[in-house]
């Protein structure tokens, strides 16, 4: 069997950079990864997996964390994050890794579950959810050492590193464009105080009424989880107090495309009447009609960058949270012929 001297010698490198290459690590550069990878596989060399845990004392393995939406399916996993899962899987084989998923109720003592225990190497934490619900065990993995990153905002006493999206220009950017078709009163649909996601959106959202010398009005204001029939509801409210307004944004996409069938239930033309955006643009956005004006977040870099975030703090080294660029995607939903 060919082992791992044999790959070193024909590739012309040491025994630890062909360990290194093979588990994906950065350090080495892409064209000499390939060269030991090609290498390998002609000699069919593979990684004793278990030989390689006992010596490093880990598992090789990364848990992927999904926490609970609502969703009318009942899986209550926020269709954002199945793109992202996709990416987080394929980096993680590129890197060695198996990859753990698992479903986290909040009620669940989820943190006392992976703390200390030799499940996986780190965590990777996914879901909007109630921030404030959560935040306390979030400092108790952070207390115990216990490595993790998490997808999210990137406030300063947020505990843990964050990859996550620029928020509050995304929520500029999407107010600036309703305003921008001529629209004065927007309303904004989502529950700032409970997510930090969601009140950089709104933050985002009232800058750029102000820019714009609108009032804010904090009737055109209401809570709603991230589902489509929170959404739904919210507009429906709306309405039935009479209040009056010419677009709505939405704080997540699913949100949005509730706000329009509300909108479209009571005989109101979208975007003609009610112009309408949302967040996220998941894969449903573009296929609903009106097709959704919303903002692109990226889940491909977002994927990568949280599975490599966590192997640096596995293998100790630096790691800083990363801010990701946010793109405004028009469709028909905001836009008038």
């Amino acid at each position: 069997m060919a082992t791992s001297l044999d790959v070193a010698q024909l590739a012309g490198v040491s025994q630890s950079t062909v360990s290194r290459a093979l588990r994906g690590d950065p350090m080495v550069n892409e064209k000499t990864r390939e060269r030991i990878r090609e290498i390998a596989r002609k000699l069919d060399y593979t990684v004793d997996k278990n030989a390689s845990n006992l010596r490093t004392q880990q598992t090789r393995t990364l848990a992927l964390l999904f926490f609970e939406d609502p969703t009318p399916d009942e899986s209550n996993i926020n269709p954002f994050f199945m793109s992202m899962q996709g990416w987080i899987a394929r980096v993680c084989s590129e890197r060695g890794y198996d990859l753990l998923v698992s479903f986290q109720q909040m009620s669940r003592n989820w943190h006392a579950e992976y703390t200390g225990s030799h499940k996986a190497d780190g965590l990777i934490l996914l879901g909007y959810g109630d921030f404030l619900a959560y935040r306390s065990k979030l400092d108790a993995l952070a207390q115990s050492g216990t490595r993790f990153v998490r997808w999210g905002s990137l406030l300063l006493d947020q505990p843990g590193i964050a990859i996550g999206s620029d928020n509050q220009l995304g929520g500029r950017m999407v107010t600036e464009h309703l305003v921008a078709q001529g629209r004065r009163r927007v309303a904004f649909i989502g529950s700032p105080e409970h997510s930090p996601e969601v009140m950089e959106r709104y933050r985002g959202y009232q800058a750029a009424l102000r820019a714009a010398g609108i009032d804010l009005d904090p009737a055109l204001r209401v809570d709603a989880v991230t589902s489509q029939q929170s959404g739904h509801d919210a507009v429906l409210a709306l309405l039935d107090k009479g209040l009056t307004f010419d677009a709505v944004f939405g704080a997540s996409d699913l949100i949005a495309i509730g706000a329009m069938r509300a909108l479209i239930r009571r005989g109101l033309k979208v975007p003609e009447q009610v112009a309408v955006a949302g967040f996220d643009d998941i894969a449903m956005a573009g296929n609903v009609s009106p097709s959704l004006t919303t903002v692109a977040q990226d889940t491909r870099r977002a994927g990568r960058l949280l599975v490599e975030a966590l192997i640096a703090l596995i293998e100790g080294k630096p790691v800083q949270s990363t801010c990701l660029p946010a793109h405004l995607v028009v469709r028909e939903s905001s836009v008038t012929a």
